[in-house]
């Protein structure tokens, strides 16, 4: 199918097309990632999936559901190649959270180039929000939640997105305030093999973190929302609440109520995070 920039506008709550330049591109992805939740929740239920273009609107848009990285900036460079921008796919190493060696690539996000300056956009991180920022050493950025991102040269990674602020306002991967490494990533192209190769890996791999655990999570005006496996958190200003859900049918419910997802009882159960009745 043709991507429909109307649908999708509609999907994301905007009345109007965004002009390609620096101000239609922050507010599309903020408008993406206040409307469209990052989930893993078919991974889990053992669901293929599928990031050609079709399948994507099929499921983001169409059937208001979410997706994770490979779905979402796939949704989204479809969306500003319709709207004129200049963007093409880059591959990332995620840090934030990460133990251990070298992560592999499981992050794309999308480079625009406006007016011959590349910038860097993502609408598909799911444990903070970064604002799109231009792609030039030392360059910060300020986000609704109050985290200043940082965005510098790393000598074997190419380049490195860092993250300082409130921990809270993440999904969970980190567990104390301060700068921490977000993601890496380097300006080599990225052919639809390689997307098609990372998001295998990430679907599928028992060691992959969307394999292990369900993951949830929507950027809120203020704040963040997330819920991986029973812990919810939700941070919005001044507002917060915190604590674990024992009851499948609460889950649904703020499935539903808060990240608009609505499954069945049935698709809850085959999650795995509650003892059968």
């Amino acid at each position: 199918m043709s991507f429909d920039l109307d649908l999708y506008l509609a999907r994301i709550g905007l009345s109007a097309r965004p002009d390609p330049d620096a101000v239609g591109l922050v507010a599309l992805q903020r408008a993406h990632r206040l409307s469209i939740p990052f989930e893993n929740l078919d991974v889990l239920l053992g669901r293929g999936i599928a990031i050609d273009s079709g399948a994507v609107f099929a499921k983001l848009v169409t059937a208001r559901r979410g997706g994770y990285c490979f779905e979402h900036n796939r949704l989204f460079l479809d969306a500003l190649n319709a709207l004129g921008f200049v963007a093409r796919p880059l591959l990332a190493r995620v840090w934030l959270g990460q133990p251990g060696p070298i992560p592999p690539r499981t992050h794309t996000l999308a480079l625009v180039t406006i007016d011959g300056q590349d910038w860097i956009a993502d609408a598909g991180f799911g444990g903070s929000y970064a604002p799109p920022m231009p792609l030039a050493e030392g360059e910060t950025a300020s986000a609704p939640d109050g985290a200043t991102f940082h965005l510098a040269h790393d000598p074997l990674h190419g380049w490195m997105l860092e993250r300082e602020g409130d921990h809270r306002f993440t999904d969970g991967r980190t567990t104390s305030a301060g700068r921490h490494p977000q993601f890496s990533f380097t300006l080599d192209p990225v052919f639809p093999a390689d997307l098609a190769l990372s998001n295998h890996w990430t679907s599928t791999a028992p060691e992959s973190r969307f394999r292990q655990t369900s993951i949830v999570s929507l950027v809120l005006p203020q704040g963040f929302a997330s819920l991986t496996d029973r812990s919810y958190r939700r941070r919005n200003g001044d507002r917060e609440a915190e604590g674990v859900i024992d009851d499948p049918r609460v889950f649904r419910m703020r499935l539903s109520l808060l990240f608009g997802l609505d499954l069945t009882a049935e698709e809850v159960a085959g999650l795995g995070l509650f003892d059968a009745p």
